[in-house]
């Protein structure tokens, strides 16, 4: 079968040369999209009379049908017909004849394919920040149920100070609003239509170009057909959003995985989010928590894989943008089913809450509150630091902690220190003292609970 752009050749390329060249076995999720432009641009030829109205119905017909056919899963995809324009293409004429030739009137597969693009990532994209969006309130929920669960505080994975578990939680929380933050504000460079750009020059027929837009509910258009066709800043901009959020769902995954262990025994994942292993009975793994951490570095080489197909290309389309596609819609998918996955997990996850305070009763993560409390009597935070730094030396020497240390010893320290300093040196009060804005003190965790809840 000869190729509908066949006409300026003699020869026939070989079957795996084709197969090389052919975007059929991913495009094809983009049939929906191709069908939609398709309708959009054949009733404006119609209203500019580009072509006659019947022309326009009996193409909108035949476009209709393959748009059910394409729901129902009917149609079939060939290699030799190389991507889901050419496809589609043929698929018409098959349905009403030579007339299905017309439909490619004042336009190109070049902003054919950007225009799909756009109304895919647009769909998506607003399917992404939905599940962002839940996925944020899930964590608002956890949190407010561990607003007086006390943790150990990390720096360098040492324990520093202790903290509210829905202090951490809502860390969390405001990585993620970010995150949706700059999705929704990347919706204006996707919600921007190509069509009518042709091949990069424009066309001569008198098309009406803010009609397709209008018809396909794009909010602006390219102003430049050379752009048009050539841009993926929409898609650079969407995989990079996209590597910034599995990031953070990494970090937390990270902290799931090490949570779950013997060692910490913080949380524990349902049956649902974990697996076991082949030859260990014991066993149960946090999988799901292990493999988003890994999937995010398929987000992260899907971009580095886009940036280094554009770097170097000139104006206008060239074939290397057919790599643009499977990294999107990779991306797409993995954040997604990533998202979803995190929401089941945290909302379902058990947190041993005795266990994570009684991490913060055997450890030095109250020698901030015995220097902060010296300093409150007078004594320079600096040397308070240091005799507060030799004590915890001496209690490690001795095997004890900062509240085991009797009284006696500590006035001979320093006569300042009274009997409150057990109080003090108790995990419960070293959060509850933290009132300061953004602190983990329950009262500001409240407050930053009840303020993002009117957001939500």
């Amino acid at each position: 079968m000869a190729k509908l752009w066949g006409g300026r050749f003699d020869g026939k390329n070989e079957a795996w040369i084709d197969a090389f060249g052919a975007s059929i076995p991913f495009d094809q999720q983009l049939a929906k999209q191709d069908i939609t432009g398709s309708l959009a641009h054949v009733k404006m030829l119609g209203a500019t009379g580009i072509i006659t109205e019947a022309e326009a119905q009996q193409i909108s017909a035949g476009l209709e049908t393959l748009a059910q056919k394409a729901a129902n899963h009917e149609l079939t995809f060939t290699i030799e017909n190389e991507d889901i324009h050419l496809n589609l293409e043929k698929m018409l004429h098959d349905e009403i004849g030579p007339v299905a030739g017309k439909l490619h009137t004042a336009r190109s597969r070049n902003d054919q394919v950007a225009t799909d693009m756009h109304l895919y990532l647009k769909e998506h994209l607003k399917e992404i920040i939905e599940k962002v969006q839940h996925f944020r309130t899930v964590l608002v929920a956890k949190a407010e149920e561990h607003i007086e669960t006390i943790m150990p505080g990390y720096t360098h994975l040492q324990h520093a100070q202790p903290i509210s578990f829905g202090h951490h939680l809502m860390a969390y929380y405001g990585m993620l609003t970010r995150d949706q933050a700059r999705l929704e504000e990347s919706l204006k460079r996707v919600d921007i239509s190509p069509l009518g750009c042709a091949a990069l020059a424009g066309t001569t027929f008198p098309i009406d170009r803010q009609m397709t837009a209008d018809e396909l509910g794009f909010a602006d258009l390219y102003m430049n057909s050379l752009d048009g066709v050539s841009d993926r800043d929409f898609i650079l901009e969407f995989l990079s959003n996209s590597s910034i959020l599995m990031m953070h769902l990494s970090r937390f995954c990270e902290e799931i995985i090490l949570w779950c262990s013997h060692e910490f025994k913080f949380v524990e994942l349902t049956d649902t989010f974990s697996t076991g292993s082949s030859i260990m009975p014991q066993k149960k793994n946090p999988d799901m928590a292990e493999l988003i951490r890994g999937k995010s570095g398929r987000v992260f080489g899907d971009l580095m894989g886009l940036l280094t197909v554009i770097k170097g290309l000139p104006l206008a389309y060239n074939k290397d943008l057919q790599e643009d596609k499977e990294g999107m819609f990779d991306t797409v998918h993995t954040v997604a089913t990533s998202l979803d996955i995190m929401a089941g997990m945290i909302a379902t996850m058990k947190v041993n809450t005795q266990t994570m305070h009684d991490a913060t009763e055997k450890d030095f993560s109250n020698a901030t509150e015995l220097a902060d409390y010296l300093a409150t009597k007078g004594i320079p935070f600096r040397q308070a630091h240091e005799i507060v730094g030799k004590l915890v030396l001496d209690c490690t020497l001795k095997g004890i902690y900062l509240q085991d240390v009797p009284l006696e010893e500590y006035q001979a320290i320093n006569p300042v220190i009274e009997a409150d300093i057990y109080d003090t040196l108790a995990s419960k009060t070293a959060v509850t003292r933290r009132h300061s804005l953004g602190g983990t003190g329950f009262d500001q965790v409240k407050k930053q609970i009840q303020l993002v809840k009117a957001t939500l």
